[in-house]
């Protein structure tokens, strides 16, 4: 799933290079036939979104544990330590996935759940639970796809080294995905070692509206510690390590006789120049480099963008020579979780660098969703998310083109609704918004396919329900399932549902 971005407009830079290829589509008669044989469907979530049970089972503390019930955290001062409770009613929810006719779920295993300490001592009821969740999907014919780490880091490598801050993560990490590996290959195919690196980089590290939340923006007003200027650097340096390794891991020992493989899912929104000035192009990419390129860049060729070495300089880490060609070719698939587009524009103030001082700066980028007073797009609950079905084509195009078109899944795409008392449950449900979003995004996604020659297999919708959305705690719906938090957490369908069971069996 992904974040509530950034509570101001000049926290969230990033890129585009082309303008829109196409606007939206509006072309109401896709369906499943429409789409490549074999072209996969599902829903995704993640672990500490869902599961709940945060002190049952031996499960061990994660940093979003304590971020979520440190006060003004969370917009809604809410918590997840029930969230929606997958952890008991899987089988429920799974049978929802099989009525619809998905293909696929998408979810992450807790590594606080594995290793309540971050390592040492396996928690066997840990390995049980997702034995159980792993089996029943396939059961009913869903085929399993897990993200390794999604951002529920366990509190104790916190505590003993500051986490991605400490080279110590990467073995750590290691051992933890090999332990998935060796636990769960035999019946997982398709694992993805990060969800949105860049995210929980920027967020965590950079601006603080995440856990661990360090920062130094704004004249340090917002957190007790932290550097922006150097922190997301080494975090992100860390967290390509640890992909790498567990990649190589799982080439050396697993992949021969598990017969899988491995991706990482990026955050990445698109972007398109605020003009057509020069300067406006160039930062715009300077702005994707900032996103996509930063994580997909080295593991791609070896190394960051030259926008990032020249711009951040020392600041940024260098990889040895065995560490680039340990990233380079690391990945199997290309997971790309899309929303929205913005606007970009070449900062050229020093107001930015002067309050912020951190990667966000370092981009030379301004992006906001509107211009000229007019948004970019229809806008849904949350505040970085407007409607723009043809920047998802033009995304997969400038990733076509520049990374030498990769096999790519979809692993996030949708929109939220308010979760407001004023709402109720019977109108929640007739959420033709999402109706439509889902329809154009999947339209401009077909045609980057069939008329482009985009290289993408498959689509998992976020979210099969409402859920905790981190920092918007349940303000915020994204769910094809509506959750009444009322009345014991119990799921209804929304019209959207409906929506994707005819357009998945029907025809």
């Amino acid at each position: 799933m992904l974040v509530l971005r950034l509570k101001t407009v000049v926290l969230l830079l990033a890129f585009g290079i082309v303008l829109l290829l196409h606007g939206c589509f509006a072309d109401d008669g896709i369906n499943r036939k429409s789409f490549p044989s074999g072209f996969l469907f599902g829903t995704a979530s993640s672990a500490y979104q869902y599961e709940g049970a945060v002190k049952e089972d031996g499960r061990g503390s994660a940093t979003w544990d304590k971020f979520a019930h440190t006060f003004g955290k969370i917009s809604d001062f809410s918590n997840a330590d029930v969230a929606v409770n997958q952890y008991h009613l899987f089988e429920d929810d799974i049978r929802l996935m099989k009525e619809m006719g998905m293909d696929a779920y998408r979810f992450s295993i807790s590594w606080p759940r594995i290793f309540p300490n971050g390592s040492g001592q396996i928690n066997q009821a840990g390995i049980d639970h997702y034995n159980a969740l792993i089996n029943s999907l396939l059961a009913h014919n869903i085929e399993p796809y897990v993200t390794l780490y999604h951002w529920d880091l366990p509190q104790a490598l916190e505590d003993k080294y500051k986490g991605w801050l400490d080279t110590r993560i990467i073995n750590d990490f290691a051992n933890y995905a090999e332990t998935c590996f060796e636990k769960f290959g035999d019946r997982v195919k398709n694992w993805m070692t990060f969800n949105e690196p860049h995210t929980f980089t920027v967020q965590g590290y950079d601006v603080g509206l995440q856990a661990p939340g360090r920062c130094s923006i704004l004249l340090k007003l917002f957190c007790r510690a932290g550097n922006s200027a150097t922190e997301p650097y080494i975090v992100g340096h860390n967290v390509l390590l640890s992909h790498a390794t567990a990649f190589d891991i799982y080439k050396r020992k697993y992949k021969a006789k598990q017969n899988g493989r491995i991706g990482i899912a990026f955050d990445v929104m698109w972007y398109v120049p605020g003009t057509n000035k020069t300067e406006d192009i160039e930062a715009t990419q300077r702005a994707q480099d900032f996103q996509l390129g930063w994580f997909l860049d080295p593991i791609m060729f070896g190394d960051y963008p030259t926008s990032m070495r020249t711009r951040a300089g020392d600041r940024l880490p260098r990889f040895s020579k065995p560490q680039s060609a340990l990233l380079k070719g690391s990945i199997d698939f290309v997971g790309i979780n899309h929303y929205t587009t913005w606007y970009a524009w070449h900062n050229s103030t020093s107001i930015i660098s002067t309050f912020l001082n951190d990667s966000i700066a370092d981009s030379g980028a301004v992006t906001l969703p509107f211009k000229d007073g007019k948004a970019i797009g229809d806008r849904a609950n949350s505040i970085w998310l407007y409607i723009v079905p043809g920047g998802f084509r033009s995304l997969l195009n400038y990733i076509k083109n520049k990374y030498g078109n990769p096999l790519v899944i979809i692993t996030e795409n949708g929109m939220d609704d308010p979760n407001s008392i004023l709402i109720s449950r019977k109108d929640a449900l007739k959420d033709e918004k999402r109706v439509k979003y889902h329809n154009d995004y999947l339209t401009n996604l077909l045609a980057a396919i069939k008329e482009d020659g985009c290289n993408v297999k498959g689509y998992f919708a976020w979210s099969l329900l409402d859920n905790w959305e981190w920092a918007a705690g349940f303000s915020s719906r994204f769910g094809l399932y509506y959750v009444d938090y009322n009345d014991k957490l119990k799921r209804y369908a929304k019209d959207s549902a409906v929506w994707f069971k005819n357009f998945l069996t029907v025809g």
